[in-house]
């Protein structure tokens, strides 16, 4: 009997079970997927909880209802990997052996890595959205709050869905519109980055998005410290913002247990073969989604696409033939800009996103690098798709290739 051991019971981790169970001969392999939660979380739900878009029954399901018959699921921390001799030993020093494995440990927030951030007013005056825990506390204070500065800062990249940031000012600018206090509240964005966004074009156009919405943006800026007693954030040349409502995207870093492995680099990343999926080093180890290093977003859809190269590069891999699938980096990512609209980008890692329709040329019914209110309900749509199409394995009507067409250059 041969053993396929996933770490990671997130999106990644579900998808690769539910892809590859059912094709992988239940006499000669068992799949085995490890996580220590039974609950499995819609992380992009995270993001419209605070403003009451969804509550948290909307974003939370049961882990095993997605798993396939025939997947061992064990509920359990991970204490390390031991990859010369094929082991993953657990936190209670249990041991699962494999002959493959798939890392899909992901990636999570780390506030005690900035200085100052987690104190007693962490969550009073200072709050996260990227955890169940942050959004709904969030969601609690937002309800009652009167008004001030309120700031938003990612510390520093990568970050999970690196447009979350720009989306909360969007989202809260109408938040406090619609409730007749925006004139009460100053909007700021606060960023290590050299503009809005990552990538030039689109960096561009949510920019203009920012001004327009008479939000503030404070670019390279180096967070040294939170001071919460004077209730400001100091970089490291010394220039100091003060804020009332602190939003923090901290550190994202990967599982703990990449680093007691020494599988991982300095954040717990595992260093990953960009078009096959192999770790590097390493000839029985795949990596996917949040938990590599790969200089592509860290968001649901890569994982989507990352999702169908590895299977059918796991498959042959198996069977010693080359790997014939290759990531290209393809990412796909949904942007909230509030009052019922949103916008959509398309990109890999050599095409920066670019205008157009999605997904046919002329026709869209989606628009590229443009508000539309078909793109908010394609967001809202999408974690249908999630629960019911993505998680299970099944095919969307895209490749996991980037394609050009209805895009202008």
């Amino acid at each position: 009997m041969k053993h396929l051991l996933i770490l990671g019971g997130g999106t990644g981790g579900t998808m690769m079970a539910n892809k590859l169970a059912p094709v992988l001969d239940a006499r000669e392999w068992q799949v085995t997927i490890v996580d220590n939660s039974e609950k499995h979380y819609y992380q992009p739900g995270f993001l419209l909880v605070p403003f009451g878009i969804y509550s948290m029954r909307d974003v939370v399901k049961p882990r095993r209802q997605y798993l396939p018959a025939g997947v061992k699921l064990v509920i359990s921390s991970i204490d390390h990997i031991e990859a010369d001799k094929n082991k993953v030993v657990l936190s209670d020093q249990s041991i699962l052996p494999y002959d493959y494995l798939i890392i899909a440990t992901g990636a999570d927030i780390h506030p005690e890595q900035n200085e100052g951030l987690v104190d007693d007013e962490w969550r009073k005056s200072k709050f996260d959205f990227y955890t169940p825990e942050g959004a709904d506390q969030l969601s609690k204070f937002l309800k009652g709050w009167e008004g001030g500065k309120l700031v938003v800062n990612p510390v520093e990249m990568p970050i999970k869905c690196p447009v979350a940031p720009l989306e909360f000012l969007f989202l809260a600018d109408a938040y406090f519109t619609e409730k007749g206090i925006r004139d009460k509240v100053e909007l700021r964005l606060v960023t290590p980055l050299s503009g809005a966004f990552t990538k030039p074009r689109a960096s561009q156009v949510l920019g203009e998005f920012l001004e327009r919405k008479k939000i503030e943006v404070t670019p390279d800026f180096g967070l040294a410290r939170v001071d919460s007693k004077e209730k400001k954030l100091v970089a490291w040349d010394d220039i100091e913002i003060g804020y009332d409502l602190l939003v923090s995207v901290p550190t994202n870093m990967g599982d703990p247990c990449i680093g007691r492995s020494d599988l991982g680099n300095e954040l717990n990343y595992v260093p990953t073969d960009k078009e096959t999926l192999l770790a590097k080093g390493h000839d029985n180890i795949f990596v996917i989604g949040d938990a590599t290093d790969l200089p592509s977003s860290k968001a649901g859809s890569v994982v989507h696409f990352q999702s169908e190269v590895l299977f059918e590069n796991f498959l042959e891999h198996i069977e010693k033939r080359p790997m014939p699938a290759h990531f290209d980096g393809h990412t796909n990512c949904f942007i909230e800009s509030g009052f019922g609209k949103g916008l959509l980008i398309d990109f890999n890692y050599e095409t920066e996103p670019l205008p157009g329709e999605f997904p046919l040329p002329g026709i869209g019914p989606l628009s590229l690098l443009k508000e539309s209110s078909m793109n908010h309900y394609g967001k809202l749509m999408f974690r249908w798709v999630y629960w019911n199409v993505l998680l299970r394995g099944l095919e969307l009507p895209m490749g996991s290739a980037m394609s050009m067409a209805g895009k202008r250059v």
